[in-house]
């Protein structure tokens, strides 16, 4: 293993920190990943004094701008991609209503108890006598070598004085693929309902890390087992469970929808296909209907899902945006490209393209992800028949053009051929071309359409200007 702090950045902090008469330490994620053997660019510093000052020294020497926050008693600068904030060794206790800490100065062994975990209690040394020497007072080195999430102190105190720990014990067991210990997890479960006292904002900046996982499913399976996923994302919690009558029980939706999760992960980073792969079946507990001869059914799932989904982004403060509709999008259309295998007509495949537009690929990725089952031969089977939509969807596009489709005549075209103004017949003649286009009555070309036009005007009483 290579040796630790041999970044010149460290050098700086310990000379200026010696210039001062104080103790540095290099503490929390850079040590934990220093022996994970995994990168990282944020490095904390904790001074035995003031860290406002040293971060100022050390900015003066890098020739660089460092940031003050007064307030929280930090600093923070950058240099050459590391990320370095700096605060003074503290101590904290909190009120019981209150994630918001009161902070006293403290010894490096204060600051030490304070942190979340064990293995992001670790702390490297940069004064002179014992430079880059690992003080581990909670045995962290053990807890990485086992893979175990643990707290320093009785896991009660960590989570009641601040919550967010308990959804940052999910994160790095999913991030990692670590366990949390027994009496850990045990107490998450026992102050699961004082993640009320925490903001969203914080709340969800936890949730995006762990959608980021390579295999997401890990933190919401343990969410879901702690109590919290009921408290932070209902929807998805009202997937767990099976309903049986007259001896016929329905799909496990949540284990299902958590596989289909990690199924998007492992061929996808995009956080937001992800989002998608997650709310896919978020309709399905209101749509489940039982019919005596058919069964379980959850029709129109999809279209209900799809309404949810601005509700549930405005509920954790996510993006309102693109990336919402991109999500509501796939949501809604997650069924259509599986119910073509049973008819794979080309109008059906232009429509479908011309809905999903730029995000059919996505979208694909999506309903493959969706095709899971105990036997492998079933899974096999569909995914064979699935590849026969994508082979006549690829031959469509190539002839029709229809993925990004832009209209051949355009609403500026018929106003001026037919000298009037923006109205709703113009919109009726669009309308009218596009369908055509679409059913594959004409060609996705200025000619045909041009002859579609008239056709339409005459009908609408409508005639050429300077005919």
């Amino acid at each position: 293993m290579k040796a630790p702090l041999k970044s010149k950045i460290f050098r700086i902090v310990a000379e200026q920190a010696a210039l001062k008469n104080v103790k540095a330490y290099v503490i929390g994620g850079y040590v934990r990943d220093f022996y994970l053997n995994r990168s990282c660019t944020d490095i904390d510093i904790v001074i035995e004094g003031n860290g406002m000052e040293i971060a100022s020294a050390v900015a003066s020497v890098l020739e660089t701008r460092v940031t003050l926050f007064k307030k929280f008693g930090t600093a923070m600068l950058r240099y050459k991609g590391f990320e370095i904030e700096f605060v003074g060794a503290r101590k904290e206790s909190y009120r019981s209503d209150s994630r918001k800490p009161i902070v006293e100065n403290g010894t490096i062994e204060d600051d030490q108890k304070r942190r979340d975990f064990t293995i992001n209690a670790m702390a490297f040394s940069l004064a002179k006598e014992d430079y880059g020497t690992l003080t581990d007072p909670f045995n962290g080195m053990d807890d990485l070598k086992q893979k175990v999430i643990r707290t320093p102190l009785n896991p009660d105190t960590t989570f009641s004085d601040d919550p967010l720990r308990m959804i940052r014990a999910i994160r790095f067991a999913a991030q990692l693929d670590f366990s949390i210990d027994d009496a850990s997890f045990a107490s998450v479960e026992r102050n699961a309902s004082r993640i009320n006292i925490v903001s969203q904002e914080r709340i969800t900046a936890e949730l995006q890390k762990i959608m980021a996982a390579p295999k997401p499913s890990i933190g919401f399976m343990l969410m879901e087992k702690s109590g919290l996923l009921a408290l932070l994302i209902p929807q998805i919690s009202l997937l767990k469970g099976v309903e049986t009558m007259e001896g016929k029980g329905h799909k496990e939706n949540f284990s299902h929808t958590m596989e289909v999760l990690d199924n998007v992960a492992s061929a996808s980073d995009n956080i937001w296909l992800r989002w998608a792969a997650l709310l896919h079946d978020v309709g399905k507990p209101s749509t489940k209907h039982f019919d005596k001869k058919s069964g379980w059914t959850f029709h129109g799932h999809d279209f209900i899902g799809s309404k949810m989904i601005p509700g549930i982004f405005r509920q954790l403060r996510l993006p309102l945006g693109e990336e919402m509709r991109y999500v509501q999008k796939l949501v809604q259309l997650h069924l259509r490209p599986i119910a073509l295998v049973n008819e794979v007509s080309d109008s059906g495949i232009r429509r479908l393209l011309f809905e999903a537009g730029r995000d059919i690929d996505d979208l694909m990725l999506l309903c493959r992800a969706d095709i899971t089952s105990k036997n492998p031969r079933t899974v096999r089977r569909h995914l064979e028949n699935f590849e026969q939509v994508s082979k006549k969807m690829a031959l469509v596009e190539e002839k029709d053009a229809i993925r990004n489709f832009q209209p051949p005549i355009t609403g500026e075209i018929i106003m001026k051929t037919f000298g009037i103004p923006p109205c709703r017949e113009v919109g009726q003649i669009k309308d009218y071309i596009k369908e055509a286009i679409l059913d594959g009555k004409i060609g996705n070309n200025p000619e045909e359409a041009r002859k579609l036009m008239f056709e339409k005007a005459q009908e609408l009483g409508l005639s050429e200007v300077n005919a």
